[in-house]
């Protein structure tokens, strides 16, 4: 290094240590453009070509992102729009059933009073019936049995149909007119 200086030294020159000389500026100069003109015309343009496909990728995926979050409002929409419908349509079918349910219970109310009513009608019908057979043989009975005591009270035989009929329905008249009147008088 000692030799450098004086070297250095030797030359006389008074040139500035921190100055480079002009063709070392030169040539650096040169060199720089070369370099800049490569990296302009070749990389950047590459360099360009990936920002702008980053680029465009990014706001692809940005308007894929809002496209698909318009689809997912639409469709909760229309979800909504179709819960609301079920919901009326089953407040309706429920509605439906109440009134159906209390049609059928009004329909048995009357199928059930016109049963009864049916069965109380055959049941008076009967029982008029049995009564006229009862009174029928009660008449019959009574007018045997007035016969027999008759014949022990009057000592004769009263065998005779014909007179004992007419004896029979005479009783039996009388009878009915002396309830008619008692009926009345009460």
């Amino acid at each position: 290094m000692a030799a450098n200086i004086a070297l250095l030294a030797a030359g006389g020159e008074d040139q500035n240590p921190l100055v480079p000389a002009t063709y070392d500026i030169v040539w650096s100069l040169v060199c720089l453009a070369v370099v800049g003109f490569v990296f302009w015309k070749f990389v950047l343009p590459m360099f360009q070509k990936v920002l702008a496909e980053r680029t465009e990728k990014i706001e692809g995926g940005i308007q894929r992102a809002e496209e698909a979050q318009a689809e997912a409002k639409e469709a909760l929409e229309q979800y909504r729009a179709q819960l609301a419908e079920a919901r009326t349509e089953a407040a309706q079918i429920r509605e439906d059933a109440r009134t159906q349910g209390q049609q059928i219970i009004d329909e048995m109310k009357t199928q059930a009073q016109e049963e009864s009513d049916r069965i109380v009608a055959a049941g008076n019908t009967q029982l008029a019936a049995q009564r006229q057979q009862i009174v029928t043989e009660l008449r019959g009975d009574l007018g045997r049995t007035s016969v027999d005591l008759a014949e022990r009270i009057v000592g004769e035989s009263l065998a005779d149909d014909v007179k004992r009929a007419g004896t029979v329905d005479r009783f039996l008249n009388e009878l009915d007119s002396i309830g008619a009147n008692s009926a009345a008088g009460k």
